[in-house]
C-alpha cells in the first residue's frame, strides 16, 4: 500500500515512533518508494553524531548502549538506537533481545529504539543500516547509537558507518589476540574494558595499551585512542566514556576529519546502491543472447573473462 511520504516525514519530525518506525520499514522492505523516502529525508540529515559499538558476544554491548542512552538524555539529548541482531534461519527476522535488555528506556518519548536484522549480511551490520541512520537523524536524534552483531574475525564494518567507533572487551576473554585477529584494533576511536570489577581488567587495559602502542606511528596532533574501563551494568565509568566521544568529535571538527568520514560513508553508500543496481541489471541477463555470445568466446578461447566482461560492461552502462 502506497503511502504519503511526505505526511510520514513531518510526523517523524515531530518525534512520532509510529511515524519513525513505518520510514525504517520502507527501508528494510526496500519499498518503491525508497527513492521518495531519500530524498524527501535527504534536507533534513546531517546533524545527528553517529557512535558504533561493537565487541565480541559477551562484552556487554547491549548494557553499555543502555547506559550511553541514559547519560546522553540526562544532558537533554534526543537518542536513536539502532540495534542489529542476528537473523532467525527460520523467519530472518531480529531476535530483539537488545529491545529486551533496554526495556527501561522504552516508554522515553525521547529514545527511539530498532532492531534490524543482519538478513545473512556480513560485517556486522544490516545491508539498510545506512538508510535506517538517514532516518533517525532526520527525525531529529541528536545522537545515533548502532550496535553491531559481534565482532568475529570479518565483521568491523561499522567503521565505515559511524563518526566514532567504539570497541568493548572484557577481562577473561582472551580479547588481546582476538583484538588484533578480528583487526578491531585499527578501527577503535574509544576502546572501553567493560567489567572492570572482575579479576584481570587491569591487565586487560594494559596488554591494550601495549597493542596500540605497537601500531601505527602516531604523531603529536593525532588522535590516540584512550582506553576508558566501566561496569557499565552500574552505571560506573559511563560518563567518562561520553566524554571521550565528546573528546574525539571535538578533534574531529577541528581537523576537518568528521566531514571527511561523512563523505567517504557517503560515497560508500552510492557506490553500493549503483552496485546493487548493476548487479540486478546483470541477473536480468541471465538469458541475454549477447551475455551469451560472450560467455560462448570465452569458452572457445576467442576471448578472456576480463575483456568480456568490459564489453558487458560497456552495453550496460552505453560507455
Amino acid at each position: 500500500m502506497a503511502v504519503d511520504v511526505p505526511q510520514l516525514v513531518a510526523q517523524a519530525r515531530e518525534g512520532r515512533p509510529r511515524a519513525v518506525a513505518r520510514l525504517i520499514s520502507l527501508v528494510e522492505g526496500a519499498s518503491p518508494q525508497l527513492r521518495e523516502v531519500m530524498a524527501a529525508l535527504a534536507p533534513l540529515t546531517g546533524n545527528a553524531y553517529v557512535v558504533g559499538l561493537t565487541g565480541s558476544p559477551g562484552v556487554g554491548k547491549s548494557t553499555s548502549t543502555s547506559a550511553l542512552v541514559t547519560a546522553y538524555r540526562r544532558a537533554g539529548k534526543r537518542v536513536g538506537v539502532l540495534a542489529v541482531d542476528p537473523s532467525s534461519p527460520f523467519s530472518g527476522g531480529a531476535l530483539l533481545g537488545d529491545r529486551v535488555r533496554m526495556s527501561e528506556h522504552s516508554s522515553d518519548p525521547g529514545v527511539y529504539i530498532r532492531s534490524m536484522a543482519t538478513r545473512g549480511h556480513l560485517g556486522g551490520l544490516a545491508w539498510a543500516a545506512p538508510q535506517a541512520i538517514r532516518v533517525l537523524d532526520a527525525a531529529g536524534c541528536d545522537v545515533v547509537l548502532v550496535e553491531t552483531v559481534g565482532v568475529g574475525q570479518s565483521e568491523v564494518e561499522i567503521a565505515s558507518q559511524a563518526d566514532t567507533s567504539v570497541v568493548l572487551l572484557a577481562p577473561g576473554m582472551g580479547d588481546g589476540i582476538q583484538a588484533a585477529k578480528a583487526g578491531i584494533l585499527e578501527i577503535g576511536d574509544v576502546y572501553v574494558v567493560n567489567k572492570a570489577d572482575r579479576d584481570g581488567a587491569d591487565a586487560t587495559a594494559r596488554e591494550l595499551n601495549h597493542m596500540l602502542g605497537l601500531g601505527e606511528a602516531r604523531g603529536p596532533e593525532d588522535w590516540r585512542p584512550p582506553i576508558v574501563k566501566t561496569v557499565a551494568a552500574r552505571g560506573q565509568g559511563v560518563d567518562e566514556v561520553v566524554e571521550a566521544l565528546e573528546k574525539h568529535r571535538a578533534w574531529m571538527e577541528e581537523r576537518g576529519v568528521l566531514a571527511a568520514r561523512r563523505v567517504a560513508r557517503a560515497s560508500h553508500e552510492v557506490e553500493t546502491i549503483a552496485l546493487t543496481a548493476l548487479r540486478s541489471r546483470i541477473g536480468d541477463l541471465s538469458g541475454d543472447a549477447h551475455l551469451g555470445a560472450l560467455a560462448e568466446g570465452v569458452v572457445a578461447g576467442r576471448l578472456d573473462p576480463y575483456t568480456a566482461a568490459d564489453e558487458l560492461l560497456a552495453s550496460l552502462t552505453g560507455a
